[in-house]
This record gives structure tokens, C-alpha cells and sequence, in this order.
């Protein structure tokens, strides 16, 4: 495995983390804490040390609660721990932007990971009137100042959001968490360039383009999961082929595609870390392979 700074803070992190997303249900696959408990064992054996995820993947802070258990039987101190704030899900799902709201977030996340603090505690893909709340910012430092959270961060929404990004400075934020891989390309003209002023850490999530550039699927592939199965049937397809066309002109012969999308990502020097999510053991080595090719 390599490592790399996460920006200004004082993290090093794996080129390559833990997506938790399907953790939370949401991917086709309900999970057991058995199914937890060998991903995140079988990942941090290759060397990785970070893990994503978020107070809204699954009622009740499911995601959270399995990486909590996980946790309490492991050593706290091995992993970077990230999460995020600005929605709610228990009995239903909504946004809950207020300061008190996000405090009782807070509160509950550290409940459900059995910690006393977060590594990178991210703004989730809120709106820009939501960021723009000094009293927000402010709480949120006090809970900095508390101990209870060691860095702040951005994930933003539209991964063309300068202004927020631009303004993570003056936040105190020191990291973003952006949508990028082969297929979309676009914080390379606009975000990237401002990470780089600021000396942000890069989190790149959907670097596999939600399974698309996994090479399992061909155009006409239908998806019955929460996050895929309602999205348009062209777009869809134009994209599959797309990658069709990629793995045939741009992946070397005995490279998996998985593997090199996630390696695609990380020749750019500007990304911190991709964060794939891994439905078993074998995506998890698949993924921590990336770390090895060279581009």
C-alpha cells in the first residue's frame, strides 16, 4: 500500500480507502456485522487505513453502528476515520441543517462508531445557502477545539462547486470529497486547481462510476439496487459503452478494469485517496491492488 498527506492536516492516508455506502443497504446486498468485520479486517491486512462513511447510510446509522462495533474490538487508532453531517435517517430520511440538529448528529455518530472523535467530520453535500452559516462553522469549531473532531472537510454535491470549495479555507475545512473518475472528469478544470491553492486533501468518491467502470456490465444491463435502478435507460447505456470503448483502447492486457479505474484516479497527484465501496473480501483486494499500477 502507499500513502499520502491529506492535505494541511497531519493524516497520511492509503491511496486507497473504505467506501461504506453498502453498508448502510442501499447497493442490493444486506449486510451482517460477520460481512463488516471481514471487509474492514481483510482491508486493513493490505495496509488500508481509511475509511468513509456517513451518518445517513442506512437507518439509524447503520453504516456507523458496523464500523463501531468493528472498532470496539480493534485498535481506534489504526484507522482515519471519516464521516459526514447534514441529513437524518432513522424512521424517515430528510435534511437536518441546523446547529442543533448537526450537534445531536455529532453526538450520534460518535455513539454509533464507539469514539470519542473523528478524523474528518464533512460538510455532506449541502446546499450553499446550508454552508453559508457562520454560527454553523462556528459550533463546529468549538467541537474541533473539544477534541471531538480532528479535521473538518467538504463533500461537495455537484463536483463543479467552486464556491464551496473555494471557501474551505475560511471555513477551516482542509479537505474535499469530490466525484471524480474516468468517466467524469470535471473537477479537474475548476476544483482541483483550487485544491491545490488551498493544500486540500482530495477524497474521490464514485471512482468506479457506480460499478460502471467495475467491466461487469455491458449497455442493457438493468440494476435492481436503490442507488442505479431508477436512473435514465440512454444515459445509462452511452455510459456503459463508453466504458466498453475504454477498456478495449486504454486498459493494459492483464489488468483488471476495476483496478485501473481506481489507478486512473490516483496518477493524478492532486487525489489524496479514492474510496470505493466493496461489496466482499475480493473487491477489497481488487481495489487495494490499484496501489501497485503504474500509469
Amino acid at each position: 500500500m502507499k500513502y499520502r498527506r491529506l492535505g494541511k492536516t497531519d493524516l497520511n492516508v492509503s491511496v486507497v480507502g473504505v467506501g461504506t455506502w453498502q453498508f448502510g443497504g442501499d447497493w442490493g446486498k444486506d449486510y451482517t456485522q460477520q460481512d463488516a468485520d471481514a471487509i474492514l479486517s481483510r482491508a486493513q491486512e493490505l495496509g488500508i487505513n481509511l475509511i468513509d462513511t456517513a451518518e445517513c447510510y442506512g437507518p439509524h446509522h447503520m453504516s456507523e453502528n458496523f464500523i463501531g462495533d468493528y472498532l470496539s474490538r480493534h485498535r481506534r487508532e489504526d484507522w482515519v476515520l471519516a464521516t459526514k453531517f447534514g441529513h437524518h435517517w432513522h424512521d424517515h430520511w430528510e435534511n437536518a441543517w441546523s446547529v442543533d440538529q448537526i450537534r445531536t448528529q455529532l453526538e450520534e455518530s460518535l455513539r454509533a462508531l464507539r469514539t470519542d472523535y473523528v478524523d474528518l467530520y464533512q460538510f455532506h453535500s449541502g446546499s450553499d445557502e446550508a454552508f453559508n452559516n457562520d454560527e454553523l462553522w462556528t459550533m463546529l469549531d468549538k467541537q474541533v477545539q473539544a477534541g471531538k473532531i480532528r479535521n473538518l472537510g467538504i463533500s461537495i454535491g455537484s463536483n463543479d462547486n467552486l464556491y464551496q470549495t473555494d471557501r474551505a479555507t475560511e471555513v477551516n475545512a482542509k479537505a474535499i470529497q469530490v466525484v471524480y473518475n474516468r468517466i467524469d472528469q470535471v473537477p479537474e478544470e475548476r476544483v482541483f486547481p483550487s485544491c491545490e491553492r488551498q493544500d486540500l486533501g482530495v477524497l474521490a468518491r464514485v471512482p468506479l462510476a457506480s460499478g460502471f467502470l467495475s467491466g461487469k456490465y455491458k449497455p442493457g444491463a438493468v440494476f435492481e439496487d436503490n442507488v442505479r435502478k431508477g436512473r435514465d435507460r440512454e444515459d445509462v447505456d452511452a455510459k456503459l459503452k463508453q466504458v466498453q470503448e475504454i477498456a478495449a483502447n486504454e486498459v493494459p492486457e492483464g489488468v483488471g478494469m476495476a483496478e485501473w479505474a481506481l489507478a486512473w484516479c490516483l496518477k493524478n497527484p492532486v487525489v489524496s485517496c479514492v474510496i470505493p465501496g466493496c461489496k466482499t473480501v475480493e473487491q477489497v483486494e481488487s481495489n487495494a491492488r490499484a496501489a501497485e499500477i503504474e500509469l
